[in-house]
């Protein structure tokens, strides 16, 4: 039979322990663990989920890595076309962690209607691109479909329809310079809003358009197998930069890659912070936590010094003691756990669910909810971490148990 443990369940069972004067100390102690996991857990989820959902994106009009002509890496517009035809495509098999592949083109242009006109970029995708993200940023309307004959469906954001002052139905007239000699009469192209999205990423919002992209093959006079990128999207986000080093190595000299992080660097810089700020609030709550429960450990060892002293007097030693003390703290720690990732758990549960919390300033964070994301081996690190780190703190005040004369505790009073 462990002994401390027993005494440690004795008393912490006892009618005394609830009464004493160490109760609303102890009480104190576990709001301050409950509260402490509680912040931590909310820390992480929003922080995470934010970055994830930053990501997603970028990644939903980018891709994660884009194969690029040399001479066209830098445009963000298709200028040098780059054959359908590669190795890579359409199943990038040479590389692990490749989930798609699909090709694109770019071209700049002009919208005009009677009252007004934006500038624009037409992103020419066909039958290969993947619109799950957008299928998600859908408002009103339908996705286009570009699997049959050339049509003159496209997919435009909320934001720049209501620039337009137009909406799912209406059609307008798109005018596009012709690259070989822009003095020229330009491409007009006549299109109909088929879907209105909304990404809340204004950067892209505010100048993207889907077309299909024959239209953008037709007037830069390319054949149906040549595009103007493709973009490679990967199984896991956290190795894009090995697999952009292993994608760069399986295409040809002619080809370039470059990633989103590197794309967007001021963007991704940016929200590297949030690991930082995570990392400072985990640290904050583990030492207010801590300190509150040094205290009540401290308390408990005054308010048992007669025990104390009287097992001292029949031959125990200081560790046997100091255990004691420390299965009480594990247990006053286990409860605060208990309750912060009940109620923690539990609150990021209903964000995700009915995402009832929302940015006041949405346009700065790209979103306008607050986006949580959590895993159960995340939370489960957390609290072992948390309870390691609190019972290593805890070693500290026991020590004074050292101290205690056997004498003078039976005597204390």
């Amino acid at each position: 039979m462990n002994l401390e443990l027993f005494i440690a369940k004795r008393l912490i069972k006892g009618k005394q322990h609830k009464i004493s004067i160490s109760a609303p100390i102890i009480k104190i102690a576990i709001a301050a663990i409950a509260l402490g996991i509680l912040m931590m857990l909310i820390a992480i989820a929003t922080g995470v989920g934010l970055k994830y959902k930053i990501r997603e994106k970028i990644a939903a009009f980018n891709g994660h890595i884009q194969i690029y002509n040399y001479d066209n890496n830098n445009s963000e517009v298709s200028v040098i076309p780059v054959s359908r035809q590669q190795d890579f495509y359409p199943d990038f098999n040479i590389v692990e962690g490749v989930s798609h592949v699909q090709a694109v083109a770019t071209k700049a242009g002009i919208i005009r209607t009677e009252d007004t006109f934006e500038g624009i970029i037409a992103k020419g995708v066909g039958p290969d691109y993947d619109w799950t993200a957008f299928e998600e940023f859908l408002v009103r309307g339908d996705l286009p479909k570009y699997t049959g004959e050339l049509n003159t469906e496209v997919l435009m954001s909320r934001l720049m329809a209501s620039r337009l002052q137009m909406d799912v139905g209406d059609t307008f007239y798109t005018f596009f310079l012709k690259e070989e000699d822009p003095s020229k009469v330009p491409n007009q192209r006549r299109f109909s809003i088929t879907g209105i999205y909304d990404s809340g990423f204004e950067e892209f919002d505010g100048t993207y358009i889907l077309v299909d992209i024959r239209h953008i093959q037709r007037m830069n006079q390319w054949g149906e197998n040549e595009v103007g990128n493709f973009e490679v999207f990967l199984d896991d986000f956290d190795e894009i930069g090995e697999k952009s080093a292993q994608i760069y190595g399986q295409t040809l000299s002619t080809l370039d890659t470059q990633t989103i992080e590197n794309k967007y660097y001021k963007i991704f810089e940016w929200i590297g912070l949030f690991d930082f700020n995570i990392a400072i609030i985990i640290g904050i709550m583990i030492i207010v936590g801590g300190i509150n429960m040094i205290t009540a450990l401290l308390v408990l060892i005054l308010e048992r010094t007669p025990m104390i002293g009287i097992l001292k007097a029949l031959g125990a030693d200081n560790w046997s003691i100091r255990k004691i003390f420390l299965y009480n703290a594990a247990y006053l720690i286990l409860i605060g756990l208990f309750w912060g990732n009940l109620l923690g758990l539990g609150l990021i549960w209903f964000q995700d669910t009915y995402r009832y919390f929302r940015f006041p300033n949405p346009q700065e964070y790209y979103i306008d909810y607050i986006p949580v994301y959590i895993d159960m081996p995340m939370v489960l690190l957390l609290n072992v971490g948390v309870m390691l780190l609190c019972m290593l703190m805890m070693l500290i005040p026991s020590h004074i148990i050292t101290r205690i004369s056997p004498v003078k505790a039976i005597a204390f009073d």
